[in-house]
C-alpha cells in the first residue's frame, strides 16, 4: 500500500440514496493507496478508512455555486503545496475535472475521470480533453469517442446484495397517510412483487410498469426511488395519478428514497425486477437487483453477455413498449419460484464474475497508476 490518491466526489455520505455505493468505493481503495483525499461536492454521514480525508466545497450547507468554486480552489490548492500525488480520479463529476485539470497537470498528477451516461454535454467534452484517461462501465455507457476509454465493468458489492432471506419490511404509501391498505398489507404477508429501484424521472420509464400492471391482475409493484434533487416533482405526481385512474388500488406502492440496507430487503421479498433504463445507461440497480439472484426485465443491449440464455425472456427493446413488457412479466410471473431462483442463481454468478467490486477495484487501481486495467 503506497502512493497517495486525490479523488474528486460528487457526493460522500454513506446514507445517500443513490450515491451511497462511493463510500464503498473509497473504502475499498483505500485498501491500495497510502493515503485517500476526497474533494467532494457535498458530504453527509462520512463512514471512511482512517487513510481517507473528506474535504467538502460546502454544497450540504447551502454554500452559492461562486463560493463553492472558491472553496474548491481553496481546498484543492492546499492539498497539492502539501501532498504529493501518484492519481487523481474524478468520479462523476466532471466540473471538477475541468477545473482541477490546470493545477494537476502544474504538478503532473495524471488525471482519470469516470462516467457512465449516454448524455454528451460541453463540459463533458472538455474534461475528455484535459483528462489523460476516462474510464466507464461498458463500451455504450460513455458517449464521446475517444482513444483515452478503459472499459472496466461495473462494481456491486457483491457480499452486501446477496439473496439471502431478510425481515419483512413495512412499506409506506404516503398517499395513504403512511397506513397500509388491506391489499398492501397482503403483499407484504406474501411477498412476490415486481421491484423497480429507480429514481422517478421519465428516462427510468416507471411509466411503463404501471400500466403493465393493468394487463397483469395479480401483480404488484413496489417502486423505490424518490424525485432526483432539484427536479419538480411532477413525474412522480403523473405517476401516482396514473395508477389512480387505472384503479390499481394497493397494487402499487411508492417506497420513496431508501439507503441500501432498506433497498436489499426490498429485493429480498421481490419475486422479479424491473430496470427500464434505455440503450445507454448500464444501470447500477438492475446488477444489483440481478447480485440479489432476482430475474431482472432490462431494456439496454448492454446487458446481453449477462443475460445469455435467458436474453428472450428478460430483454425488452423498447422501454416504452407496455405489451413488451406485460409479454415478458407473465410467463416469468407465472414460472414456480424453483426455476425463477435457478435463473437468478446464473445471473448472480455472471454479476460477482464480471461486476463485483473487488475486481473493478483491481482493474481501476492498475488505470490509475499505469493507464492500462
Amino acid at each position: 500500500m503506497t502512493g497517495n490518491l486525490l479523488l474528486f466526489n460528487l457526493a460522500t455520505d454513506a446514507d445517500d440514496p443513490v450515491l451511497a455505493f462511493t463510500t464503498q468505493w473509497i473504502n475499498r481503495l483505500a485498501l491500495h493507496f497510502a493515503t485517500i483525499d476526497v474533494v467532494t461536492m457535498r458530504a453527509g454521514r462520512l463512514a471512511v478508512s482512517d487513510n481517507v480525508r473528506v474535504y467538502s466545497v460546502g454544497k450540504e450547507q447551502g454554500y452559492s455555486e461562486a463560493r463553492r468554486a472558491a472553496e474548491f480552489y481553496r481546498i484543492l490548492g492546499g492539498l497539492l503545496a502539501s501532498q504529493r500525488y501518484e492519481a487523481c480520479f474524478a468520479h462523476m463529476i466532471e466540473l471538477f475535472a475541468v477545473m482541477g485539470a490546470p493545477l494537476l497537470k502544474l504538478r503532473r498528477v495524471p488525471l482519470t475521470l469516470w462516467y457512465t451516461h449516454r448524455q454528451a454535454t460541453r463540459l463533458l467534452e472538455l474534461a475528455t480533453q484535459v483528462c489523460d484517461r476516462v474510464v466507464t462501465a461498458a463500451p455504450d455507457s460513455f458517449p464521446i469517442a475517444t482513444s483515452k476509454l478503459r472499459v472496466l465493468g461495473h462494481g456491486i458489492d457483491t457480499d452486501f446484495f446477496h439473496p439471502q432471506a431478510g425481515g419483512r419490511l413495512r412499506i409506506l404509501n404516503e398517499d395513504a397517510d403512511g397506513k397500509l391498505t388491506k391489499t398492501q398489507e397482503a403483499i407484504l404477508a406474501t411477498g412476490g412483487y415486481i421491484i423497480q429501484v429507480a429514481r422517478l424521472m421519465s428516462i427510468k420509464h416507471q411509466e411503463t410498469l404501471v400500466r403493465a400492471l393493468e394487463y397483469l391482475t395479480d401483480a404488484q409493484a413496489v417502486f423505490v426511488g424518490g424525485t432526483p434533487e432539484g427536479a419538480d416533482g411532477r413525474y412522480e405526481h403523473k405517476l401516482r395519478g396514473l395508477a389512480h385512474g387505472l384503479d390499481l388500488g394497493g397494487r402499487v406502492v411508492f417506497a420513496g428514497p431508501q439507503p441500501a440496507a432498506v433497498v436489499r430487503e426490498y429485493y429480498r421479498q421481490a419475486s422479479l425486477a424491473v430496470n427500464l433504463s434505455p440503450p445507454g445507461l448500464f444501470d447500477k440497480a438492475a446488477l444489483e437487483s440481478m447480485a440479489m439472484a432476482l430475474p431482472t426485465v432490462v431494456t439496454s443491449s448492454a446487458f446481453d453477455s449477462l443475460l445469455g440464455q435467458y436474453h428472450d425472456r428478460l430483454y425488452v427493446e423498447s422501454p416504452e413498449d407496455v405489451d413488451w413488457l406485460v409479454a415478458r412479466l407473465r410467463p416469468l410471473l407465472a414460472m414456480p419460484a424453483v426455476e425463477r431462483a435457478a435463473m437468478g442463481a446464473v445471473l448472480r454468478d455472471r454479476v460477482v464474475a464480471h461486476h463485483g467490486l473487488d475486481g473493478l477495484i483491481h482493474r481501476l487501481t492498475k488505470v490509475l497508476r499505469t493507464g492500462e486495467p
